[in-house]
């Protein structure tokens, strides 16, 4: 919830006016936290159902502020009395589970990466050039992390699992141990 005084809500950037007749410039929230109590300036807590969260992962809140999660696996979309939603060509409708989502995004991903070296494989079929060895190290390594992200992502038992994926582990001084595996893709050539 933002920034409120006496129970109305103050616009960060914008001027207001306090109920002293007081005029504030767009940057009051530079004031400090004794100036914001003179003001009478308080920062009040958005009730858990206006509560941020990941959308990878979440499709919303419920009005009591329970997330509603996306589901791990394909959905065949009903309607409220249980019967297949049908596109305009008669096939039933699937929304896309988290791991289809991913994996999808995952190969996007290794497809990205390899493309960059794809002129050596180019070369070598036309001209029968040999492509360097890092090179090909290279692309081994990143089908090999591909194949890697891919079974890790279908191995993920529930959500917490899933989710786990993609966060990052951190040493106790808060540098970084070791990278989501998500993430964790060879280092570019």
């Amino acid at each position: 919830m933002p920034w409120k005084h006496n129970g109305r809500t103050l616009k960060e950037g914008r001027e207001w006016v306090d109920d002293s007749g007081n005029q504030h410039s767009k940057v009051w929230m530079r004031y400090s936290d004794s100036q914001k109590a003179t003001f009478k300036i308080v920062w009040e807590d958005p009730p858990a159902s206006e509560a941020p969260f990941d959308t990878r992962f979440y499709w919303g809140r419920e009005t009591d502020g329970t997330l509603i999660p996306k589901s791990l696996t394909d959905v065949n979309e009903v309607d409220g009395d249980g019967n297949p939603v049908k596109d305009s060509d008669g096939n039933q409708v699937v929304t896309p589970g988290l791991k289809t989502t991913w994996i999808a995004h995952t190969k996007q991903t290794a497809n990205g990466m390899l493309a960059v070296h794809d002129w050596y494989v180019t070369r070598k079929a036309e001209k029968s050039t040999a492509i360097p060895s890092s090179v090909t190290t290279y692309r081994d390594a990143i089908r090999t992390k591909c194949g890697e992200i891919e079974t890790a992502l279908n191995g993920a038992s529930d959500l917490a699992a899933f989710m786990a994926l993609f966060e990052d582990e951190n040493n106790s001084d808060g540098s970084l141990k070791t990278i989501a595996k998500i993430n964790d893709w060879p280092d570019e050539i």
